[in-house]
């Protein structure tokens, strides 16, 4: 009888256990599920908004449009005002990427593949300027580009955001750089290999991750400034935030326009995100980021 009362003691802790673990693993679901709700809310309204009237907008409460129109849109693509915004904000991004994953790529070899005198200061002064806010560059970068004819065009804007993107860009490659050995490098001189040979034909796909996600930060921080695309355009290359701050007429403001402008703003974010994923992931897992 003593027998019979002892295991069944000794097997009821592991019955509680495996309750347990199993509720655990029932509601295992409940916080991502929320997480992704919560983070897809403020985009399913800005959505839901683009199709709404501003009458509906302001005045009715509604989980979805009572009367759905693609009017928003429609003024976006007829008018050039809207649509040439996204032109130019696509011209003055892509080009300000390249130019800082190029002026980033040799300044991070630099930095991981040699000692020289003041490095560590000159590495830490490149970040200040990532740490400073736009607003402080803002007015010197009017008064230069003034001078030199370049105001309100697309290069005058690459080149500005390039201030805090090519340290950003130095900082997250000299990680991925400092992870491949010496010895790759010394092989390849004795190989015969030159150093603009070596860098894109051997190098280059050794960092490929880590360039992919430098390229995908310039990206998305370029396309999100605002202060200093407005300070240094006008008309003809001025950018869709800025445009997106000029909504307010005579009748008000106008909702529904700046809730579909708002929502074709994330579509050049979410392709980039798309072709760069693979990257960004070996990235996070890798390198400095």
């Amino acid at each position: 009888m003593s027998a019979v009362a002892n295991t069944a003691r000794a097997e009821r802790p592991v019955t509680i256990g495996t309750v347990r673990s199993s509720n655990s693993g029932r509601l295992s679901w409940l916080v991502p599920t929320i997480y992704i709700v919560l983070l897809m809310l403020p985009i399913y309204w800005l959505v839901n908004m683009s199709f709404k009237t501003n009458t509906e907008i302001t005045g009715v409460f509604s989980l979805w449009p009572e009367a759905p129109t693609l009017r928003n849109y429609e003024v976006i693509f007829s008018d050039p005002s809207w649509y040439m915004g996204y032109v130019n904000s696509i011209i003055y991004v892509v080009l300000n990427t390249v130019i800082s994953i190029t002026a980033a790529l040799p300044a991070a070899y630099a930095f991981s593949r040699y000692r020289f005198l003041g490095d560590k200061h000159m590495f830490f002064w490149l970040l200040t300027n990532r740490m400073a806010p736009p607003a402080v560059f803002a007015l010197p970068f009017f008064q230069l580009y003034s001078s030199l004819g370049l105001i309100d065009t697309h290069i005058a804007v690459a080149i500005a955001h390039c201030l805090f993107n090519v340290p950003l860009a130095v900082w997250i490659l000299e990680g991925f750089i400092s992870g491949v050995p010496r010895e790759i490098d010394e092989t390849a001189y004795i190989d015969g290999y030159s150093f603009p040979k070596f860098f894109v034909k051997i190098f280059m796909p050794l960092i490929a991750s880590g360039i992919g996600v430098a390229a995908f930060f310039c990206f998305m921080f370029s396309w999100v400034e605002l202060l200093i695309a407005r300070t240094l355009t006008t008309t003809d290359a001025k950018p869709i935030t800025a445009i997106m701050t000029r909504t307010v007429s005579a009748a008000g403001m106008d909702w529904g326009v700046l809730a579909a402008a708002g929502a074709l703003t994330i579509i050049p974010g979410a392709l980039v995100i798309y072709f760069v994923r693979n990257y960004i992931a070996k990235g996070f897992a890798l390198g400095r980021v």
